[in-house]
């Protein structure tokens, strides 16, 4: 019996312009809709999923007809609004801006090839 909060295995079945269709181990059907993809804009469903394909998803709700709804972006770590826990803070503020210093100058080098 599946419940609201569950991490499960599902399998895509198909991809719509508005989600992923999947199925459980054990049968249940579920939608992964656009919106649970991801914290920022998805133009193209089929370019996150393919048929076949086997995720690990998190419930959100179960309709009066058993269909499962499902996220995605609910059990991403990175996700907008997620609360930085102390280990996440402390690497914060190990990280500085000298990382980024060192980065900077591979980061114009790639650019320029890209655009060339």
């Amino acid at each position: 019996m599946h419940k609201i909060g569950q991490l499960i295995p599902v399998t895509v079945t198909g991809v719509k312009p508005y989600g992923a269709f999947v199925r459980t181990d054990d049968g249940a059907s579920g939608l992964i809709h656009i919106s649970e993809i991801s914290e920022f804009y998805i133009r193209d469903v089929s370019r996150f999923f393919n048929k076949g394909e086997k995720l690990v998803v998190k419930i959100i709700d179960i309709d009066a007809n058993g269909q499962l709804r499902l996220s995605l972006k609910a059990i991403q770590s990175n996700r907008k609004g997620a609360i930085p826990t102390k280990r996440d803070i402390s690497a914060i503020n190990t990280i500085g801006f000298d990382s980024l210093k060192e980065k900077l100058p591979v980061w114009i080098s790639q650019a320029k090839k890209e655009n060339k």
